[in-house]
């Protein structure tokens, strides 16, 4: 399968979904790691157009442990709307990649961005399929099953599927490694820092579906998203 994973800014696909997007490509599947925003606005010290070109070399970093391909950075943090710009931006994203399967944020996460990411990747995904709605690319065949991945810290979210990260844990940690100009700005702005709150997570998780570290997901169920079989690993 292809698997396309859809996040906000780097960093975020690491925090929520990275020990399954490991174990997928462990599995054989191809795996696409697309961030809408370009994380310009992720830090306090260095200029956004310097950030920018910081956080889409993490992001490659990162990709390149799983063997994914990084995608995206099309709009500036706190940039992106549920318009038409940023429909087309994903209908060409999908149209080009063709996945058989799509992970974004949860409509209940934290923060402007990441909702909004959820809601045009819902939109693109249907309007990717429809061969009169022109783009660059020509139009999808296939209607995609859709999962959002957990919330930050798992507030507000109610999973209805596990994927069991114990065996690539400590490769979720490493892709997360890779973004290190995030270590002090999450830490002092969200009192945190990133590594602790991924084994929080993960271990969290993992506690409520009876192995050492897991992946929440909520899969969207919709008519024509549906299939008979578990799509995760």
């Amino acid at each position: 399968m292809k698997i396309l994973a859809v996040g906000a800014h780097p960093d975020d696909l690491e925090l929520l979904c990275g020990g399954t997007l490991a174990k997928f490509a462990r599995e054989g599947h191809e795996v696409f790691m697309a961030h809408l925003c370009n994380g310009n606005m992720g830090g306090k010290n260095i200029k956004p157009e310097e950030l920018e070109k910081i956080r889409r070399k993490e992001a490659k970093k990162s990709a390149e442990i799983i063997g994914a391909k990084a995608l995206g950075g099309y709009f500036g943090d706190l940039a992106i709307y549920p318009d038409k710009e940023g429909r087309d931006k994903v209908v060409d994203l999908i149209r080009e990649v063709k996945p058989d399967l799509i992970i974004t944020h949860s409509p209940q996460d934290y923060m402007p961005d990441h909702i909004i990411t959820g809601e045009i990747t819902f939109d693109a995904a249907f309007t990717a399929t429809l061969p009169n709605y022109k783009t660059r690319y020509p139009a999808h065949e296939c209607i995609m099953p859709i999962y959002y991945m957990d919330t930050l810290v798992g507030l507000n979210f109610h999973p209805t599927d596990y994927v069991d990260i114990t065996e690539t844990f400590e490769i979720k940690k490493q892709m997360l490694l890779c973004h290190e100009s995030q270590y002090k700005w999450i830490s002092s702005h969200h009192q945190t820092h990133p590594v602790q709150m991924l084994e929080v997570m993960a271990r969290f998780r993992g506690l409520q579906c009876g192995v050492m570290y897991a992946e929440a997901f909520q899969r969207l169920q919709v008519w024509g998203r549906m299939t008979p079989s578990r799509l995760l690993p």
